[in-house]
């Protein structure tokens, strides 16, 4: 089965309309290539990449009268960083590259284009020793990770950037709806790098990332220096979810055997 993979392609086709494409073909049916190729590769576990681009049929920056391309690519992703991580958590450095303006790219599609942005970012992380970048937006206030929404715990209360320059992460989501039946609180607000630091926890939300606990960000240890109480429930959830090892929320699962 593919993890809200309805939603994922709805958000496909909301960010081609903010860049003015049309893909030419239905939702119904980019859904149903996912399936095939997860069949045709007989993938058991995997990650999905749908992407749509413009033809070659010219070059240049007009970008007019080309074709629109849809393709869908499968393949093995035991995991996005070191298994252990998942546990221990990861080292971030806050970057010295800005998260986009809402005014410069459109920051609500997942555009590859923005994704530059992010390669900066993480290279820079990379070369310092550590596993993530955490990007401040315009007005110093964080934003997100290089291809990750974030999440801080105080007080038993979870705190996310609102929706400024980040984009509107489908496992963010999730968590909000998991966090909800455990009876926890959160709260979207302004969040300064400062507040991270001295959080109970830390975690980053993404697709690739999953929930994936942070215990030191800028040379500072988060809370115990590893996987938080809250942040290993919210996991554990998660994971029961994209497993199939929970009858709840049926409708975020589409089989494809």
């Amino acid at each position: 089965m593919v993890f809200r993979l309805d939603e994922h392609t709805d958000r496909l086709f909301k960010s081609a309309h903010i860049l003015g494409l049309k893909i030419p073909y239905t939702q119904e049916e980019v859904i149903q290539a996912h399936v095939d190729v997860l069949r045709a590769n007989d993938l058991k576990e995997g990650y999905l990449r749908p992407l749509v681009f413009l033809g070659s049929e010219a070059m240049g920056l007009r970008a007019k009268g080309l074709s629109v391309r849809t393709v869908v690519a499968a393949w093995e992703w035991p995991n996005y960083m070191d298994p252990d991580s998942t546990e221990k958590g990861i080292r971030v450095r806050t970057s010295s590259y800005t998260r986009h303006h809402v005014n410069i790219t459109m920051c609500k599609a997942k555009a590859v284009g923005n994704y530059t942005n992010s390669i900066l970012a993480l290279h820079e992380a990379l070369d310092a020793g550590c596993d993530e970048a955490l990007l401040l937006d315009p007005e110093g206030y964080v934003a997100e990770g290089s291809g990750e929404n974030i999440f801080i715990i105080r007080k038993g209360v979870l705190h996310t950037p609102e929706l400024t320059s980040c984009l509107d992460g489908i496992t963010r989501n999730t968590v909000f709806q998991l966090a909800e039946e455990h009876g926890l609180e959160v709260r979207e607000r302004r969040i300064t790098r400062d507040e991270v630091y001295i959080a109970d926890e830390a975690f980053f939300t993404g697709t690739a990332a999953e929930v994936l606990p942070i215990r030191e960000l800028d040379g500072r240890q988060i809370g115990s220096g590893r996987r938080g109480p809250i942040t290993e429930k919210l996991q554990t959830a998660y994971f029961d979810q994209v497993r199939g090892r929970t009858t709840a929320h049926p409708e975020w699962h589409t089989p494809v055997r």
